[in-house]
Formats: structure tokens, C-alpha cells, sequence
């Protein structure tokens, strides 16, 4: 078999309006931006994550929500400015896993769950 590298990934989140969630990243510090054609895509980024986001008119958040995991250096400083933030949807407060990360949850308007974590006593 071929030594074949995988070298990135960049979940696609389904979300109800492309315009609102971009708007919602770039409030969580993303880069963000729609894709240029005639579907309703975009992309988001921050340093070395990546996430597309596609429109999806039959996507209910409480049947078709998605789950992505972001390691960061700093759970507490990121769910700090998140909060800050005003964005819409619900946050879990930081805590200590017992598989060693410190992580907090943020469940945003479009029902994507984003689990957020870094190694614990960081």
C-alpha cells in the first residue's frame, strides 16, 4: 500500500442563512467568507482551522446539527472572548476533563456544537 499523507480537513457545517453565520464567525474571530458562485457557501478560518459552511434550506439545528472539536492553546481565554462576543446561542462554562483537557461548549444558533479544548493546567 502507498504511504499516502492526509494533510487537512475542513468539516462542512450545514447552517439556515450563510449571511448570519458568517457574520457570527467573524464575531468569534474568523476569517470569513462567502464562496463565489451561485450556491450559498462560505469559509471560515483561524489559524490553522478551517470549516465550510453550507446553506441548507431543509436543515433543522435540532435534527441536522453538526459537532466539530477545535484544540486551541487556551479554552478558557478563547471561551472568554467568545462570551464576549454577543453572539447568539448557548455556552457551557470551562471545565476539567477527565481525559486531561480543559473544554467548554458553544452551541450557536444553527445547532452546531462546538467543543472546544486544550490540554489541562495551560
Amino acid at each position: 500500500m502507498p504511504d499516502i499523507a492526509f494533510t487537512d480537513v475542513a468539516p462542512v457545517v450545514p447552517v439556515r442563512d450563510l449571511d448570519a453565520a458568517l457574520e457570527r464567525y467573524r464575531r468569534l474571530g474568523f476569517t470569513a467568507r462567502a464562496h463565489d458562485g451561485p450556491q450559498a457557501y462560505g469559509f471560515v478560518e483561524r489559524g490553522s482551522v478551517s470549516m465550510h459552511l453550507s446553506e441548507w434550506s431543509e436543515h433543522d439545528p435540532l435534527r441536522t446539527g453538526a459537532v466539530v472539536y477545535l484544540y486551541v492553546s487556551d479554552a478558557d481565554a478563547v471561551h472568554a472572548e467568545w462570551a464576549a462576543s454577543g453572539v447568539e446561542g448557548r455556552f457551557v462554562e470551562p471545565s476539567d476533563t477527565p481525559y486531561g483537557l480543559r473544554e467548554f461548549t458553544y452551541v450557536d444558533a444553527d445547532g452546531t456544537a462546538h467543543r472546544v479544548g486544550s490540554p489541562a493546567g495551560s
